[in-house]
């Protein structure tokens, strides 16, 4: 088997400039995180345009959705930002692509100590593996329906509705 993963951004991705003190995006992280996450199973890493999850629109959502359709693989995990992450797992999960779908992120970001992207990366791949076809949101060791999630902002986790 061989998971596609789709990077789109998120705080997963951001960069911290110490400049300016300020978020921001260049090239992503996943290449870093795959291998030191020492993933084994074949990974077709796909980059889309990297941007906050609050910055999407439609056309955002309708390219992530092409990208899905367009892959050849039974497992895909996104990386994307958690703000509107459930909004993005409602296109995916309307589709009914049949193919396993999961959608993952951080809170804090990759590079900064402490993060939560690599558990959540590898816990994504390990689910996307094993799940049935559908689509599903893999946040901080729990796995939700796309039907059925949203994020606490007050708490920082991800729960059902």
């Amino acid at each position: 088997m061989t998971l596609r993963i789709l990077a789109t951004g998120g705080t997963f991705d951001k960069h911290y400039n110490e400049l300016k003190g300020v978020l921001g995006f260049a090239d992503s992280h996943l290449p870093a995180a795959i291998a030191r996450a020492r993933i084994t199973v074949p990974v077709a890493l796909e980059q889309l345009p990297l941007q906050d999850s609050l910055d999407m629109v439609d056309a955002d959502r309708a390219r992530i959705l092409a990208a899905c359709r367009a892959a050849p693989e039974k497992a895909i995990i996104i990386v994307h930002g958690t703000d509107t992450m459930p909004e993005t797992a409602a296109v995916l999960g309307a589709a009914a692509l049949g193919q396993t779908v999961v959608l993952t992120g951080a809170m804090i970001p990759y590079e900064i100590d402490n993060s939560d992207a690599l558990f959540n990366l590898g816990f994504a791949c390990a689910v996307a593996q094993t799940l049935p076809a559908g689509v599903y949101v893999a946040m901080n060791g729990q796995i939700f329906a796309w039907d059925n999630v949203q994020k606490n902002r007050a708490a920082g986790v991800f729960q059902p509705l």
